[in-house]
């Protein structure tokens, strides 16, 4: 075998490293196909939506209510993930979210789906994924060592990616060829594979947190601590800007399909699929990786992921845009699973659960406000400047912090070199 080869072999076996874990394995199987079937019912929402309504606006307070939750309850559910069994919380809200998705595909098959209904249900759909969020983020601590953790967490977003590209393409084709209602039977069906894995584990082989004792001020606490905490503050900051503004794709993507390509699910399912597939690409590159993304380098991935946008956004074809969309994907799941790994890898055993939390509500709650703004800016001035509202603040971002981290880096070095010269 030639030195490239061995090389090539080398980065295949640690980017899949952590999946040696039998435990970690089945959380990402079941995961994988379950999140297949979320982008199902992500597609089924978005089109049923502009069905009952044909605004973009409808369509961002759609994508919007459901992760209203995180707002007003992110942290508390960090404070219950700490201080209970993971994988039984886990059990619980995807029978429930399973039920929701059921629910969902009565009423659209039967007519019976109004666009309030529709609210509500996603509402409701929320109020469950905010508790199952921060367990499912957090456990996969306890599924793996120290030493596998970031590869583990990575590779888990880099599946994620495969499973969005399964998910949109048959998403697409159900839409086209049986009808909505299909997706959100085919999203129930799938949370049962991660019921069977979470059953299917071996606590005796799981790396237990201890788990925080009940006490007053405890969400308090965990907002306190992220921060206070250098590291997790600005890392939670860069994650309020891109998730208010960059991570709108279920709402800026379908007008853009629609609007800019005058095309259908199908259209969307593409786009999707392009970015997924460059999210494949960078997740992949990144797990290789043997230590964890500093600050610096999620400030160039930002500004990367900005600065792809605007290319995306300005693309005048479809086959240009999905290109540029490869390439959206490529830095956004650089950035996205770089921030994860960090907060993990920073925060102490004890808060991870509420640390993540609190990524939840920044990354997913600052939707709340990011999709209905970038749906009325893409319904007032043009699909493409949806894009464009979330490609020039996040490469703004990346460029400005480039400096500051900068100059930390340099102070740490010659501190640590004077540290050693003594």
């Amino acid at each position: 075998m030639t030195f490239t080869g061995e090389l090539m072999r080398g980065r295949l076996l640690a980017a899949g490293s952590s999946l040696r874990v039998r435990n970690y394995r089945l959380y990402t199987v079941g995961q994988s196909v379950s999140v297949a079937g979320n982008f199902m019912q992500t597609l089924a929402i978005a089109f049923l939506t502009l069905h009952l309504t044909g605004s973009g606006s409808a369509l961002g307070l759609a994508v919007g209510i459901r992760l209203l939750p995180y707002l007003v309850a992110g942290p508390i559910s960090g404070v219950i993930a700490d201080r209970h069994d993971k994988r039984r919380m886990l059990l619980f809200t995807q029978t429930a979210c399973a039920i929701c998705s059921a629910v969902f595909g009565v009423l659209a098959l039967t007519g019976l789906m109004t666009y309030p209904l529709l609210l509500g249900l996603s509402f409701i759909l929320g109020c469950l994924t905010v508790f199952d969020n921060p367990a499912r983020q957090s456990i996969i601590s306890e599924l793996v060592d120290d030493s596998d953790l970031s590869n583990a967490i990575i590779l888990s977003s880099v599946l994620i990616n495969l499973a969005r590209v399964l998910g949109s393409a048959v998403g697409g084709a159900l839409v086209a060829i049986i009808g909505i209602p299909a997706c959100f039977f085919c999203n129930a069906a799938s949370f049962g594979s991660v019921i069977v894995s979470l059953v299917m584990m071996r606590p005796s082989e799981m790396f237990r947190s201890e788990r925080a004792p009940r006490a007053p001020g405890q969400v308090r606490e965990g907002v306190r601590y992220a921060f206070t905490t250098r590291d997790l503050a600005i890392t939670l900051l860069m994650i309020i800007v891109t998730g208010t503004l960059a991570w709108e794709f279920p709402t800026t993507l379908p007008l853009l399909a629609t609007d800019a390509f005058a095309g259908n699910a199908a259209t969307y399912s593409a786009l999707v699929m392009a970015m997924s597939v460059g999210s494949i690409v960078g997740g992949l590159v990144a797990a290789g990786r043997r230590a964890a993304s500093s600050l610096l380098t999620l400030s160039l991935t930002a500004a990367a992921w900005g600065a792809t946008m605007i290319l995306a956004a300005l693309a005048p074809t479809l086959v240009l845009a999905l290109v540029a969309l490869a390439l959206v994907g490529f830095a956004s799941i650089a950035f996205n699973s770089g921030a994860k790994a960090n907060l993990q890898l920073t925060s102490r055993a004890d808060m991870r659960g509420r640390v993540m939390a609190l990524w939840a509500m920044c990354w997913g709650g600052s939707t709340v406000i990011g999709a209905p703004l970038m749906g009325w800016i893409a319904q007032e001035f043009g699909s493409r400047w949806g894009l464009l509202a979330g490609g020039i603040p996040t490469l703004i971002l990346g460029l400005a912090l480039l400096p500051i981290l900068r100059r930390d880096r340099r102070v740490r070095k010659r501190g640590e070199t004077k540290h050693v010269g003594k």
